[in-house]
Protein backbone atom coordinates (compact mmCIF):
# COMPACT_ATOMS: atom_id res chain seq x y z
CA UNK A 1 0.00 0.00 0.00
CA UNK A 2 0.98 3.65 -0.42
CA UNK A 3 1.10 6.08 2.32
CA UNK A 4 -2.00 7.22 1.05
CA UNK A 5 -3.66 4.66 2.43
CA UNK A 6 -2.66 4.56 5.91
CA UNK A 7 -4.91 6.40 8.56
CA UNK A 8 -4.87 7.16 12.31
CA UNK A 9 -7.91 5.11 14.40
CA UNK A 10 -8.24 7.09 17.99
CA UNK A 11 -9.27 3.46 19.42
CA UNK A 12 -10.71 3.98 23.02
CA UNK A 13 -11.31 0.30 23.75
CA UNK A 14 -15.06 1.25 23.62
CA UNK A 15 -17.47 0.11 20.86
CA UNK A 16 -17.79 3.03 18.81
CA UNK A 17 -14.35 2.95 18.08
CA UNK A 18 -13.86 -0.24 17.78
CA UNK A 19 -16.51 -0.48 15.34
CA UNK A 20 -14.75 2.69 13.13
CA UNK A 21 -11.49 0.36 13.26
CA UNK A 22 -13.32 -2.56 11.71
CA UNK A 23 -14.61 -0.58 9.25
CA UNK A 24 -11.76 1.60 8.11
CA UNK A 25 -9.42 -1.70 7.40
CA UNK A 26 -12.70 -3.12 5.12
CA UNK A 27 -12.46 0.24 3.40
CA UNK A 28 -8.86 -0.93 2.44
CA UNK A 29 -6.53 1.39 4.92
CA UNK A 30 -3.63 0.45 6.51
CA UNK A 31 -5.00 1.04 10.08
CA UNK A 32 -2.01 2.35 12.86
CA UNK A 33 -4.88 2.34 15.92
CA UNK A 34 -4.03 4.92 19.18
CA UNK A 35 -5.35 5.07 22.19
CA UNK A 36 -4.42 6.91 25.76
CA UNK A 37 -3.98 6.79 29.23
CA UNK A 38 -5.29 9.87 30.42
CA UNK A 39 -5.56 9.09 34.10
CA UNK A 40 -9.35 7.62 33.81
CA UNK A 41 -10.16 5.22 36.51
CA UNK A 42 -11.24 2.57 33.82
CA UNK A 43 -8.11 1.42 32.76
CA UNK A 44 -9.35 -1.49 31.34
CA UNK A 45 -9.98 0.80 28.32
CA UNK A 46 -6.14 0.96 27.16
CA UNK A 47 -5.91 -3.00 27.82
CA UNK A 48 -9.08 -4.34 25.70
CA UNK A 49 -7.90 -1.39 23.17
CA UNK A 50 -5.22 -3.26 22.65
CA UNK A 51 -6.94 -6.85 22.45
CA UNK A 52 -8.88 -5.23 19.27
CA UNK A 53 -5.56 -4.24 17.91
CA UNK A 54 -4.28 -7.64 18.23
CA UNK A 55 -7.87 -9.09 16.86
CA UNK A 56 -7.46 -6.70 13.98
CA UNK A 57 -3.82 -7.50 13.68
CA UNK A 58 -2.92 -3.57 13.20
CA UNK A 59 -0.16 -1.47 15.22
CA UNK A 60 -1.14 0.32 18.31
CA UNK A 61 0.63 2.75 20.14
CA UNK A 62 -0.74 3.34 23.75
CA UNK A 63 0.23 6.82 24.73
CA UNK A 64 0.77 7.78 28.07
CA UNK A 65 -0.97 10.89 29.45
CA UNK A 66 -1.74 10.02 33.02
CA UNK A 67 -0.09 13.32 34.66
CA UNK A 68 -3.63 15.07 32.91
CA UNK A 69 -5.16 13.10 36.18
CA UNK A 70 -3.94 16.49 37.82
CA UNK A 71 -5.68 18.57 35.30
CA UNK A 72 -9.10 17.04 35.47
CA UNK A 73 -9.08 16.24 39.53
CA UNK A 74 -12.35 18.15 40.72
CA UNK A 75 -13.77 18.34 36.88
CA UNK A 76 -14.81 14.69 36.02
CA UNK A 77 -16.06 11.95 37.62
CA UNK A 78 -14.07 10.14 34.78
CA UNK A 79 -10.77 10.80 36.54
CA UNK A 80 -11.71 11.82 40.15
CA UNK A 81 -13.39 8.82 42.16
CA UNK A 82 -14.52 11.75 44.42
CA UNK A 83 -17.19 12.57 42.18
CA UNK A 84 -20.22 10.41 41.85
CA UNK A 85 -20.94 8.53 38.64
CA UNK A 86 -24.22 9.06 37.65
CA UNK A 87 -26.93 6.30 35.97
CA UNK A 88 -28.28 9.51 33.63
CA UNK A 89 -25.75 12.05 32.05
CA UNK A 90 -24.68 14.65 34.23
CA UNK A 91 -21.89 17.61 33.41
CA UNK A 92 -18.83 15.51 35.36
CA UNK A 93 -18.81 12.87 33.03
CA UNK A 94 -17.47 15.48 30.71
CA UNK A 95 -14.08 15.44 30.44
CA UNK A 96 -13.21 18.60 29.00
CA UNK A 97 -11.59 19.12 25.48
CA UNK A 98 -10.20 15.52 25.64
CA UNK A 99 -11.08 14.60 21.75
CA UNK A 100 -9.16 17.48 20.75
CA UNK A 101 -6.16 16.55 22.86
CA UNK A 102 -6.30 13.45 21.48
CA UNK A 103 -7.05 14.43 18.12
CA UNK A 104 -3.85 16.99 18.60
CA UNK A 105 -1.96 13.44 19.38
CA UNK A 106 -3.42 11.50 15.98
CA UNK A 107 -2.59 14.51 13.94
CA UNK A 108 0.64 14.28 14.91
CA UNK A 109 1.14 11.12 14.29
CA UNK A 110 -0.30 10.90 11.07
CA UNK A 111 2.60 13.51 10.08
CA UNK A 112 5.24 11.28 11.56
CA UNK A 113 4.16 8.03 9.46
CA UNK A 114 2.61 9.68 6.13
CA UNK A 115 -0.89 9.17 6.64
CA UNK A 116 -3.36 11.83 5.65
CA UNK A 117 -6.81 10.49 7.34
CA UNK A 118 -7.86 10.45 10.97
CA UNK A 119 -10.63 8.60 12.38
CA UNK A 120 -12.89 8.55 15.46
CA UNK A 121 -15.78 6.73 17.38
CA UNK A 122 -17.69 9.98 17.47
CA UNK A 123 -21.55 8.76 17.08
CA UNK A 124 -25.01 10.67 17.15
CA UNK A 125 -25.79 9.34 20.37
CA UNK A 126 -23.27 11.58 22.12
CA UNK A 127 -23.77 14.57 20.15
CA UNK A 128 -26.32 16.14 22.62
CA UNK A 129 -24.15 16.47 25.88
CA UNK A 130 -20.40 16.44 24.40
CA UNK A 131 -19.61 19.14 22.10
CA UNK A 132 -15.96 17.42 21.08
CA UNK A 133 -18.44 14.55 19.16
CA UNK A 134 -20.19 17.37 17.00
CA UNK A 135 -19.41 17.59 13.20
CA UNK A 136 -18.92 21.37 13.74
CA UNK A 137 -16.14 20.61 16.17
CA UNK A 138 -13.91 18.39 14.79
CA UNK A 139 -14.19 19.78 10.63
CA UNK A 140 -12.93 23.17 12.64
CA UNK A 141 -10.50 21.20 14.22
CA UNK A 142 -9.59 19.33 10.66
CA UNK A 143 -9.10 23.19 9.73
CA UNK A 144 -6.82 24.09 12.67
CA UNK A 145 -4.76 20.87 11.80
CA UNK A 146 -4.60 22.04 8.07
CA UNK A 147 -3.09 25.02 8.90
CA UNK A 148 -0.71 24.05 11.62
CA UNK A 149 0.93 21.67 9.58
CA UNK A 150 0.60 22.10 5.67
CA UNK A 151 -0.75 18.99 4.84
CA UNK A 152 -4.07 18.32 3.70
CA UNK A 153 -5.47 15.64 6.26
CA UNK A 154 -8.79 14.72 6.64
CA UNK A 155 -10.31 14.17 10.15
CA UNK A 156 -13.54 12.28 10.40
CA UNK A 157 -16.23 10.32 12.79
CA UNK A 158 -17.59 7.86 9.96
CA UNK A 159 -21.18 6.91 11.94
CA UNK A 160 -21.53 10.35 13.65
CA UNK A 161 -25.24 10.80 11.71
CA UNK A 162 -26.21 7.50 13.42
CA UNK A 163 -27.09 6.57 16.60
CA UNK A 164 -25.30 4.16 19.21
CA UNK A 165 -27.74 1.49 18.54
CA UNK A 166 -27.02 1.98 14.51
CA UNK A 167 -23.05 1.24 15.00
CA UNK A 168 -23.86 -1.53 16.73
CA UNK A 169 -25.72 -3.00 14.03
CA UNK A 170 -22.83 -1.95 11.32
CA UNK A 171 -20.29 -3.08 13.83
CA UNK A 172 -22.30 -6.82 13.81
CA UNK A 173 -22.39 -7.15 9.98
CA UNK A 174 -18.08 -6.35 10.41
CA UNK A 175 -18.10 -9.52 12.67
CA UNK A 176 -16.94 -6.82 15.30
CA UNK A 177 -16.10 -8.85 18.78
CA UNK A 178 -18.03 -6.90 21.09
CA UNK A 179 -16.72 -8.92 24.23
CA UNK A 180 -13.69 -7.30 23.67
CA UNK A 181 -14.36 -4.23 24.05
CA UNK A 182 -15.18 -1.83 27.26
CA UNK A 183 -17.74 0.62 28.23
CA UNK A 184 -17.76 0.91 32.06
CA UNK A 185 -16.25 4.03 33.44
CA UNK A 186 -15.11 1.63 36.71
CA UNK A 187 -12.12 -0.44 36.67
CA UNK A 188 -14.07 -3.96 37.55
CA UNK A 189 -13.01 -7.11 36.40
CA UNK A 190 -16.93 -6.78 34.46
CA UNK A 191 -18.81 -3.50 33.32
CA UNK A 192 -20.45 -2.48 36.68
CA UNK A 193 -24.03 -2.13 34.75
CA UNK A 194 -24.57 0.97 36.65
CA UNK A 195 -23.04 3.79 35.49
CA UNK A 196 -24.20 5.98 32.18
CA UNK A 197 -22.09 4.84 30.08
CA UNK A 198 -22.82 0.75 31.06
CA UNK A 199 -26.68 1.90 30.57
CA UNK A 200 -26.06 3.27 27.57
CA UNK A 201 -24.70 0.28 26.22
CA UNK A 202 -27.43 -1.86 27.43
CA UNK A 203 -29.96 0.53 25.64
CA UNK A 204 -28.10 0.47 22.54
CA UNK A 205 -28.12 -3.26 22.09
CA UNK A 206 -31.59 -3.67 23.02
CA UNK A 207 -32.40 -1.20 20.70
CA UNK A 208 -30.17 -2.76 17.97
CA UNK A 209 -32.16 -5.56 18.56
CA UNK A 210 -28.98 -7.69 18.75
CA UNK A 211 -27.29 -10.09 21.70
CA UNK A 212 -25.05 -7.99 24.49
CA UNK A 213 -22.15 -10.41 25.24
CA UNK A 214 -21.33 -8.23 27.55
CA UNK A 215 -20.94 -9.44 31.36
CA UNK A 216 -22.65 -6.92 33.89
CA UNK A 217 -22.17 -6.94 37.82
CA UNK A 218 -25.69 -5.49 37.38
Amino acid sequence: MTKANKCIVVLSGGPDSTVVAYWAKKQGYKVHALTFKYGQIAEKEAKCANLVAGRLDIPIKITDLRSLKEVFAGVTALCDKNIELTPTFTQPMIVPFRNAIFLSVAVAYAISIGATEVFYGAQGSDDRFYPDCRKEFYKSFENTARLGTGVEIRIEAPFSNLQKSEVLNIGKQLGVPFELTWSCYRNEEKHCGRCESCMNRKNAFKEAKIDDPTEYID
